[in-house]
């Protein structure tokens, strides 16, 4: 039986109130991936203003972000495994949408890539403490819904980043648009600063572990831990190789729908928000679900799974930026997004599980830093620089084939390496409490 701690509310009395936490890690998710990707939505304006190349927005949109995100990334993790995190939650969406604000007043390339680095800064410091406290309030069985909910944060970002930056943009700029969209995080940060209770760190352990975890090891000896772990380390390389193909779509699919279709940045916002809605939110949550039930047969289908749904997803996302027929081309996205992003909840679920409490926080950074390396500080650089060299003789498909190329090559690395964790993950079923 685990211990409850008094910070932490039982089981029975405190369902409502861990809903409510699940809900603001959420929130702060969605504001972490708006206040990245609202640059997507922005880029044609910025690119036009500043007389960019697709290199330099590659940059600005991936690069600039992730200096910083790469360089703090583990330090963060050790901090939230060793420090209040909830304060660590705070501190660090406030941080991030402040400098979200400031890109708003960047005066060319350089001004706004040292804003953007900022915004990599706050961000660094917002999931690993939060996915870490997630895993203080729900039970191993139960683990991979709650993350497909808090993951449903990285699907209404971008909706909010691309429709109300749409609009803001065709209303009042995208200057103001940054700013706009930037301020508000700020005030979840006070609520979470006053709302959230930290929860004991050994609430919902791993099986066998009864005692309080709450003595962190040194660096050294975690990283060993880690890097010796073959679920954790198989299961991150994979949803690192997964999700950049969907950075590489986060970052460049309205831009490409802009040059394509030569339809308004308001529309395509619009469009894009619809899409992610319709395939992400279900996709999010299904995947939780139907893993979670899987998982208690055996929990070698959480990786079966991951491999299957992204497998399907392929194709569809290749061939929507193939059709000369753009409401296609929405369609065969959303259910290409949908399907794929049913990998989340698993993905982290299957991650967490494999650590101790006091490797939680620097596990979810070293995850976050690998797909972020892959998605974010590579991906749209390679994307913008394949482009610039086939827009001679393709145009503006250019930039379709670029991206192309990187979802192909992501993908189907990621179903061999989901393939390859599933031998790491033991056939023993889950328990319920």
């Amino acid at each position: 039986m685990v211990q409850q701690s008094a910070a932490m509310p039982g089981k029975t009395t405190g369902n409502i109130y861990r809903y409510y936490i699940l809900f603001v890690m959420m929130l702060t998710y969605m504001f972490n991936i708006t206040d990245r990707m609202v640059m997507s939505i922005l880029i044609e304006d910025i690119k036009a203003d500043f007389v960019l190349t697709d290199t330099q927005i590659g940059l600005l949109a991936g690069t600039a972000f992730t200096l910083f995100y790469v360089l703090l990334g583990i330090p963060a993790g050790r901090l939230a495994d060793r420090t209040n995190r909830k304060k660590m939650v705070s501190i660090a969406v406030s941080l991030w949408s402040l400098m979200t604000a400031l890109c708003g007043v960047a005066t060319g390339f350089w001004t706004l890539f040292l804003a953007r680095l900022g915004v990599g800064v706050g961000e660094a410091g917002g999931n690993p403490p939060a996915i870490s406290i997630l895993t203080n309030y729900f039970q191993s069985h139960e683990l991979s819904r709650a993350m497909g909910i808090f993951s449903v944060g990285a699907v209404l970002g971008p909706v909010i980043g691309f429709v109300a930056g749409g609009l803001l943009a065709e209303a009042y700029g995208w200057r103001w648009t940054f700013i706009i969209l930037g301020l508000p995080g700020v005030l979840l940060g006070l609520l979470i600063y006053l709302t959230v209770r930290e929860p004991d760190r050994s609430q919902f352990s791993n099986a066998g572990e009864e005692t309080k975890a709450t003595t962190q090891e040194p660096f050294a000896t975690t990283m060993t831990s880690l890097w010796k772990n073959r679920i954790f380390i198989r299961v991150a390389l994979a949803n690192a190789l997964a999700v950049t193909a969907s950075y590489a779509f986060a970052i460049w699919l309205a831009p490409i729908l802009i040059r394509n279709f030569e339809i308004p940045v308001s529309q395509v916002g619009i469009y894009l928000g619809i899409v992610w809605i319709a395939g992400g939110v279900p996709g999010m949550i299904i995947g939780g679900f139907v893993t979670d039930k899987l998982a208690l047969r055996n929990p070698k289908w959480r990786a079966w799974y991951c491999a299957i749904v992204v497998l399907i997803a392929l194709p569809l996302l290749c061939l929507c930026l193939l059709t000369d027929n753009l409401v296609l081309a929405l369609i065969l996205y959303a259910i290409g997004y949908g399907v794929h992003s049913s990998t989340q909840g698993p993905a982290i679920a299957m991650m967490q599980s494999s650590v101790s409490p006091t490797e939680r926080g620097t596990a979810s950074s070293i995850a976050s830093l690998s797909a972020t390396f892959l998605g974010y500080f590579i991906g749209p650089a390679v994307a913008g620089a394949i482009s610039d060299s086939l827009a001679p003789d393709h145009g503006t498909l250019s930039l379709n084939y670029a991206v192309i190329g990187i979802t192909i090559l992501s993908l189907t690395l990621a179903i061999l390496a989901y393939l390859y964790a599933a031998r790491a993950v033991p056939e023993k079923p889950l328990q319920k409490a």
